[in-house]
């Protein structure tokens, strides 16, 4: 890892610096079609659970409120300080979970349970509570659960912690984004060292098995040097794992990053010097790039589940439980599970009004081909294993790789030529600062890639 960057030129990740998927689903979202309707949905989850009544879930619940409007957010949220908006959100969940959970038995153990936004702890430490005993009387909960939450440190109690410790959740991950005042200002996240020190010592009291650290490069103002300061800062509260996020400068998308202003902004060359000296400054401390941005200790579940070849990737990143179906709730949450991607409404409204009419709130989906199966496979591999094996996917899906991914490999020759891929008889391996090309390596196994984002920009840059 101290090597990643020890020979590569940075003009080269440069030459590779394009829009692209982070490959959380394959096919990736802008496949998904009101085509797939809530009806297909229904009957998918009644097919599935009638087939296998026994495999484990992973449940996902989305809460989109929050407190304040940070500009660098691409996440589905919005702001709000009317509490009597939450409460009725909360009973909407409540609904959908009554819809959904009768659907898929008592038989099969939830062993993962994800909270994101939005800002989970934008909710009261009542709200909390509700919502949390509410969601394990309706699941067969395993009593080993992986709990995870996304947490604001920002309007957040040592009340909020301890309510959700008792809820059953150990696991956290805090946004930290940047310490440095100017670029906090920037981006409308003031958050000084001291409050974030705070909520980790509540943490460690309450003995959270896992704590993960997000960080954002790429945000007005950042240098090298500036930047240097955080991640020192973050590697004093030596948390399990770190998120390095490249920041994804979409206002076509996101209108309110129109409060960015472009020329604030890092150029490339600058990007590259930062993720750079990250890279370099986690490595002496004894972090392993995980891949995509995540770094861990060697001791954490992510690591080792990367050199078992067990790690898998979903909506919510890297994960260790690869053989759950993942069941989303709430608006704009995306549910997988054998050959389908359903997600609920975006808008909140329209949510409200399919949960009123008493049927699911899906807005779109996608049904899995065949080929769709083979590709995701090969590029889950290659971005949680850094390799693939040949001889595997050939056994698996019975077909003859090196045939059946002619184009592909004549694609990915450009990176063997820049030292970034090896591919041998048995096998292929991303080598070197090919690692932090991962999103560009998995492109040449996309068989929609070309169709996509034709008419108009829908991916962020890859570096």
């Amino acid at each position: 890892m101290q090597a990643l960057f020890s020979q590569v030129d940075l003009g080269l990740l440069k030459k590779y610096d394009t829009p692209g998927p982070r490959y959380t689903s394959y096919p990736t979202a802008p496949l998904f079609s009101t085509a797939f309707t809530a009806e297909d949905y229904k009957q998918e989850i009644l097919d599935t659970n009638a087939a296998d009544a026994t495999s484990d879930l992973s449940l996902y619940f989305h809460f989109p409120f929050c407190d304040t409007l940070c500009y660098f957010c691409g996440c589905t949220m919005m702001v709000t300080r009317d509490r009597n908006r939450i409460a009725e959100y909360l009973r909407y969940l409540k609904k959908e979970i009554d819809m959904i959970a009768p659907l898929l038995g008592r038989n099969r153990k939830v062993t993962q349970i994800h909270w994101g936004g939005g800002t989970p702890t934008h909710l009261s430490p009542e709200e909390l509570l509700d919502i949390g005993e509410y969601i394990k009387s309706k699941f067969n909960v395993d009593p080993e659960v992986e709990m995870s939450v996304e947490i604001d440190p920002r309007e957040l109690t040592q009340k909020h912690l301890g309510t959700l410790r008792h809820v059953g959740f150990n696991r956290m991950s805090m946004g930290i984004q940047d310490f440095d005042e100017r670029v906090q200002k920037a981006v409308n996240r003031i958050q000084p060292e001291e409050l974030s020190l705070q909520v980790l010592k509540w943490a460690e009291a309450l003995d959270f098995h896992s704590i993960n650290l997000d960080l954002i490069y790429g945000l007005p103002f950042q240098t090298v040097e500036s930047f240097e300061k955080t991640v020192r800062k973050v590697l004093h509260f030596s948390p399990e794992r770190i998120a390095v996020f490249n920041y994804a400068h979409v206002p076509w998308m996101k209108k309110h990053q129109q409060l960015i202003h472009p020329e604030d902004l890092p150029t490339p060359e600058q990007k590259l010097d930062i993720l750079k000296m990250t890279i370099e400054l986690l490595a002496s401390h004894g972090y392993e790039y995980i891949g995509m941005d995540h770094f861990a200790k060697p001791t954490d579940e992510l690591a080792i589940s990367q050199k078992e070849k067990t790690l898998y990737r979903n909506f919510q990143g890297y994960s260790t439980k690869s053989g759950a179906d993942l069941y989303g709730f709430g608006m704009s949450s995306i549910s997988h599970f054998q050959n389908v991607y359903a997600q609920n409404e975006k808008n909140l409204q329209d949510y409200y009004k399919a949960i009123d009419a008493g049927r699911l709130a899906t807005h779109v989906g996608y049904r899995m081909t065949e080929d769709d199966h083979i590709r995701k496979y090969v590029i889950m591999r290659l971005m949680c294993d850094l390799e693939l094996d040949l001889a595997t996917v050939n056994e698996r899906f019975g077909i003859d790789f090196k045939r059946y991914f002619e184009s592909s490999l004549h694609q990915l020759q450009r990176f063997v030529d820049d030292g970034l891929v090896e591919i041998s008889p048995d096998k292929i391996s991303i080598i070197g600062a090919g690692r932090l090309l991962l999103r560009n390596i998995a492109m040449c196994f996309d068989a929609y890639i070309d169709t996509i984002g034709k008419t108009k920009p829908v991916f962020s840059r890859t570096v």
